[in-house]
């Protein structure tokens, strides 16, 4: 599978700074090989680093760095926000939830790598979400 084809949500950008070595471990395995992450996300993990983890602005910064290093930033657009709409109503997914979905739709992806939605769900005859923390 190629990196174009994998979009990563929030907990997996996460996970990087996990006391959970393992999940730390894995989630930068899956982010080397490179993929798609969206303003959403980056959005999310700066918001999670702040008020969660204390994390300086400096430090969040460059954490968001290294992770824009290896993947592509697909922007919000209304196109996004339109399809979100109606993901969340046709799956019953919170918006925030569908944001994400949506970008990696529109993005052309077929995997999002997600341990917040159902392992296996497939959107849209072309999404599978996958649990990169599951078991195998």
């Amino acid at each position: 599978m190629s990196g174009a084809e994998v979009f990563f949500d929030t907990n997996v950008v996460l996970y990087l700074l996990s006391g959970d070595t393992l999940k730390a471990d894995q989630a930068e395995e899956l982010l080397a090989i490179g993929g798609m992450i969206s303003v959403q996300v980056l959005n999310e993990f700066a918001a999670v680093a702040s008020r969660k983890l204390h994390m300086s602005w400096p430090e969040i910064r460059e954490v968001l760095a290294q992770v824009r290093a290896v993947c592509q930033v697909d922007p919000m657009s209304v196109d996004t926000h339109d399809r979100a709409a109606q993901v969340a109503e046709r799956y019953g997914l919170s918006i925030y939830d569908a944001l994400i979905v949506a970008a990696a739709l529109l993005a052309g992806c077929t995997t999002l790598y997600s341990e917040d939605m159902q392992d296996g769900q497939v959107i849209e005859r072309q999404l599978t979400i996958r649990n990169p923390f599951g078991p195998s």
